[in-house]
C-alpha cells in the first residue's frame, strides 16, 4: 500500500487524469468511424414470436429509425433453463439503462432467445427486466453470428428496407448497457452536435434532449431518407 500526502494523490490523479481523457477521445473517433461503416442490406426474411404474436425483425424496430438486438442466451439446453438465463447474458441484462433513453434516440432495444415466450414473460417478471425480448423461430442467430455465443447486431432502416450496420461480441459486449454505449454503436450515434458525423445525419445540442424517463415524448420516426450507407 503506498500511502501520500493529499497533494501528492491529486498530483497522481491528475497525471492518470491525462490517459482517460487521451481514452474518451479515441472511444469518440471510433464511434465516427462506426457511423462511417457501410450498411449491408438485408433481404432474407425472419421472424420472431412476441407478446402478440408473429412478427418480422421491421416489426421489431417499433416504428422507430434504429434498432439493436442482444441474442441472450435463454433457450432449452442452457445452464439454469427454464428458471434463468445464462449468467452472463443475466448480468447483461440487468445493467441495462432504461430503454426510454434510447426510445428518445429514435433507437430500439430488443433482446431475442430461444425459450418460449411464457418462459421469458415469466423469467422477466422474475428478474425485474423490461426491455423487449422476443423468441428466435428462424436463422436469425445463425445468420448474424450468434448462434452458438452471444452478440449484439445494430440496424438501420430505410423505410420498409432493413440494413445491417455494427457487430460486436465476445468482451466488447460487457460494456454494454449504458445508454451511451448503445448508442455509439449505432449508425447515427449519440446524435449530438460535437460528434464527426457524416453530412445529413440528424443532430441535436447536447442536453437538451436529456429528460426524466417518464417525461419524454415518443418523437415520431422519420423512417428513413436522412442519410445512407457507403
Amino acid at each position: 500500500m503506498n500511502t501520500v500526502s493529499a497533494a501528492e494523490w491529486e498530483e497522481a490523479r491528475l497525471r492518470l487524469l491525462v490517459k482517460e481523457k487521451e481514452l474518451t477521445r479515441a472511444r469518440d473517433a471510433l464511434a465516427a468511424e462506426r457511423r462511417r461503416m457501410p450498411w449491408l442490406a438485408i433481404e432474407k426474411p425472419y421472424e420472431f414470436e412476441g407478446p402478440s404474436g408473429t412478427v418480422n425483425l421491421l416489426d421489431l424496430f417499433e416504428g422507430r429509425r434504429q434498432l439493436i438486438v442482444y441474442r441472450a442466451f435463454f433457450d432449452p439446453g442452457v445452464e439454469g433453463f427454464p428458471d434463468h438465463a445464462c449468467k452472463g447474458c443475466s448480468l447483461v441484462a440487468d445493467q441495462v439503462a432504461h430503454v426510454a433513453h434510447l426510445n428518445a434516440r429514435d433507437t430500439t432495444l430488443a433482446f431475442a432467445s430461444r425459450g418460449t415466450q411464457p418462459d421469458i414473460a415469466r423469467l422477466k417478471t422474475r428478474m425485474g427486466w423490461t426491455m423487449p425480448w422476443y423468441t428466435i423461430t428462424g436463422d436469425f442467430d445463425v445468420d448474424f453470428g450468434v448462434d452458438e455465443w452471444h452478440g449484439t447486431n445494430a440496424f438501420i432502416r430505410e423505410g420498409d428496407q432493413v440494413f445491417r450496420t455494427y457487430f460486436v461480441n465476445d468482451r466488447g459486449d460487457e460494456t454494454m448497457g449504458s445508454t451511451w454505449s448503445y448508442l455509439d454503436i449505432t449508425a447515427l450515434g449519440r446524435q449530438e452536435e460535437w460528434e464527426d458525423s457524416p453530412e445529413g445525419y440528424p443532430q441535436t445540442p447536447p442536453y437538451e434532449w436529456w429528460n426524466w424517463h417518464d417525461a419524454y415524448e415518443e418523437p415520431a420516426s422519420s423512417g428513413g431518407g436522412c442519410c445512407s450507407g457507403s
